[in-house]
C-alpha cells in the first residue's frame, strides 16, 4: 500500500510546518540560503584528505566512527582547540567540544536542554531565520532586541531585561550572533561584548553565542568571543565548518562545560554525527585551513562588491544597505511600499530567489520591506544579471526603482 492510496491526513500531528515544495532545481539567479562559492571549494585537497584518512582509519567506520568517543573524532576536536584559541581567544579542552551534524543540530540540542513551551528568550530583532522557526515550533516566546551598526543594542537589552524582571519572568538565554551577524553582517565590538556579559550576569541569564560566520571576515581581525571573555562561564558557543569549507559537509560544534555536554549527549540520539566528514575535515584542516580561508574570503569580497555595485546601478537610492564586515549576505532595505514576501514570489517566477525580510525578523513590520541576498554562490556576471531582473520585477510590482532615478544616477557618475 502506498501513501497515495491511504489518507494520512487525519493522522498527522498538530502544528506541522507547511509542506515542502517539490524540488525543481535551483533558480537561474539564486540569492538564498547559506550557499558558498563553488569555485572555492577545495575539491582536490578534500579528495587527497579523504583518500589518506580512509586508507589509515577506514576500518573504524565499522563502529560508527566512535573510536574517539561520542563527542566526536578526536583529531578534529584537537584542531578546534587550537583554532578557537588562536582565532577567538577561547581556551578549552577537546572534552569541552561536541561535534554536531551542522550548527543546526547544535541549536536543537541547546534548545532541547534549556527550553520548554512558554519559556522566554531574548534574541536579536533581525536574526537567523532557522533559530526563529525553531523557537516558534517549541512554543517559546521571543523578545527581539533592536540592532545598530555594532549588533545588539545594549540600551534595548537592558530595558528588556528590566521589564522581564518587573514581570517576574526569567529569560532562559540571550541568543546572539556577535561576529558577522546574520543577516546584517555587523561585528560587536569588545566594549559592547563586555557590557553584554555584565548585563547577562547581573540578571542571571546565560548567553547562547552563534559564530557560524566568524571565519569569513574581510580583514581577518575580530574581537575575542564572548565565551573567551567570560572564561566559559555562562556562555554556550556554537560554530560550523559549513561556511568556511563547504555547506554540504554538515559539520558543526558546541563548546561548553562537560556538565552541559553530558546532558546534550543524552539528547543526541543520532548514533553519532557523520564520522567520515569529521575525519576528512580533520585531515584537510590540519594542512590547509589557514591558507584556504583567506583565499575564500578574498573571492567573497569581490562578489560582495559586485552585488553592491549592481544594486546601486539598478536601484539607485531605492536600495539602502550597510557594507557587511564579512560573511555571505547583504541585508537590503527597499522603499516602504515594497512587500518582500510578495516580491519574493514574483521574483521567483522570473528566476530570482531571495530571502524576504519578515522571515529574518521578530518584527514583521520592520522586516516587510527588507530582504537578504546571498552573494556567495553566483558568478559576478550572474549577480549583475540577477539584480537587473530583480529590479525589473520590483518596478513592475511596486513601482520602484523609478527609471528616472537610475538615469539621474548614471548622469551624475
Amino acid at each position: 500500500m502506498t501513501s497515495a492510496s491511504f489518507d494520512f491526513a487525519p493522522l498527522l500531528a498538530p502544528n506541522l510546518p507547511v509542506p515542502a515544495a517539490r524540488w525543481n532545481g535551483f533558480p537561474k539567479y539564486n540569492f538564498i540560503g547559506g550557499h558558498n562559492d563553488a569555485e572555492r571549494v577545495p575539491v582536490d585537497q578534500l579528495i587527497a584528505a579523504a583518500t589518506a584518512v580512509l586508507r589509515r582509519e577506514g576500518a573504524s567506520l565499522a563502529t560508527y566512527g566512535l573510536n574517539s568517543g561520542p563527542l566526536g573524532y578526536r583529531p578534529l576536536r584537537d584542531f578546534l582547540v587550537a583554532k578557537l584559541k588562536s582565532h577567538a581567544g577561547i581556551t578549552c579542552t577537546a572534552d569541552e567540544i561536541l561535534i554536531t551534524s551542522g550548527s543546526l543540530q547544535g541549536l536543537d540540542l541547546v534548545n532541547s536542554l534549556l527550553l520548554a513551551p512558554g519559556d522566554t528568550v531574548l534574541i536579536e530583532q533581525e536574526t537567523y531565520g532557522g533559530a526563529l522557526t525553531r523557537l516558534t515550533r517549541l512554543g517559546v516566546k521571543t523578545i527581539g532586541v533592536p540592532l545598530d551598526g555594532e549588533g545588539m543594542r545594549m540600551d534595548a537589552l537592558a530595558a528588556a531585561l528590566a521589564d522581564l524582571k518587573r514581570r517576574g519572568v526569567q529569560a532562559k538565554y540571550i541568543y546572539t550572533i556577535p561576529t558577522v551577524q546574520n543577516p546584517t553582517g555587523t561585528i560587536m565590538g569588545t566594549a559592547r561584548r563586555a557590557e553584554l556579559l555584565k548585563l547577562a550576569q547581573s540578571h542571571g541569564v546565560p548567553i547562547f553565542e552563534d559564530e557560524c560566520y566568524s571565519d569569513l571576515i574581510w580583514d581577518g581581525e575580530r574581537p575575542p568571543a564572548l565565551h573567551a571573555m567570560a572564561k566559559g562561564s555562562g556562555v554556550i558557543h556554537i560554530g560550523s565548518f559549513s561556511k568556511s569549507i563547504a555547506p554540504a559537509l554538515r559539520v558543526g560544534y558546541i563548546v561548553a562545560g562537560w556538565d552541559l555536554l553530558a546532558r546534550m549527549l543524552a539528547l543526541k540520539q543520532d548514533a553519532g554525527s557523520g564520522a567520515l566528514e569529521q575525519m576528512v575535515l580533520a585531515e584537510f584542516c590540519a594542512a590547509h585551513f589557514n591558507t584556504h580561508v583567506p583565499a575564500l574570503t578574498s573571492g567573497l569580497r569581490v562578489k560582495l562588491d559586485t552585488l553592491m555595485e549592481a544594486l546601486a546601478e539598478q536601484f539607485g537610492t531605492s536600495a539602502e544597505f550597510e557594507e557587511p564586515k564579512g560573511g555571505i549576505f547583504l541585508w537590503v532595505k527597499l522603499p516602504d511600499q515594497v512587500d518582500t514576501l510578495k516580491l519574493s514570489q514574483a521574483a521567483l517566477a522570473a528566476g530570482v530567489s531571495l530571502n524576504p525580510g519578515p522571515e529574518w525578523s521578530t518584527d514583521k513590520a520592520f522586516g516587510k520591506s527588507r530582504l537578504r541576498l546571498c552573494f556567495a554562490n553566483p558568478a559576478p556576471e550572474t549577480i549583475r544579471q540577477g539584480v537587473a531582473v530583480l529590479a525589473d520585477v520590483c518596478r513592475r510590482e511596486f513601482g520602484v526603482p523609478a527609471r528616472i532615478a537610475n538615469v539621474e544616477r548614471a548622469t551624475a557618475r
